[in-house]
């Protein structure tokens, strides 16, 4: 048997609340099996999110349970395929940086974690505010030092 073109040992997937990031984690975890690798789920938290909070608008814990449900099924999916699993929480957008969006928060993570494969659902087509990731494949796209699928 000739020696794999990839060595991976972490698969990286970005998450929000869409039905497209869930699709992606499953690819990730189907990656993660092929090639005997975890998978790290970063939940990315758009602008209105980060906002509220700062505000004082939306209860941090309320946002924690709606990340802990999508960790959640992440964490379910990675059981199902036996692949080792763990998350995070990024705010995907900053008012002091114009540079923090998601895209470039999947990058940082990427690379914070030495990630050597990401997996970005592609944008949702509803437009609901919880689904932060919209652009986010395309600048990953663009610029990842690692292979990138997009599902």
């Amino acid at each position: 048997m000739s020696p794999r073109p990839l060595s991976i040992d972490l698969v990286l997937v970005p998450v929000d609340q869409s039905e497209e990031a869930t699709r992606a984690a499953e690819y990730a975890a189907a990656v993660a099996a092929e090639y005997d690798a975890a998978v790290h789920a970063v939940h990315v938290l758009g602008e209105d999110v980060v906002r509220a909070i700062e505000q004082g608008v939306v209860d941090e814990d309320a946002v924690a349970e709606d990340s802990k449900a999508v960790t959640d099924t992440i964490s379910a999916l990675a059981e199902t395929a036996d692949v080792p699993v763990t998350t995070s929480v990024a705010y995907g957008f900053s008012r002091t940086s114009k540079l923090r969006h998601p895209g470039s928060v999947v990058l940082d993570t990427a690379e914070e974690l030495d990630a050597d494969f990401i997996v970005v659902p592609r944008e949702p087509v509803s437009g609901d505010p919880v689904e932060v990731l919209a652009k986010a494949a395309e600048y990953v796209l663009l610029y990842a030092s690692q292979p990138v699928l997009s599902v």
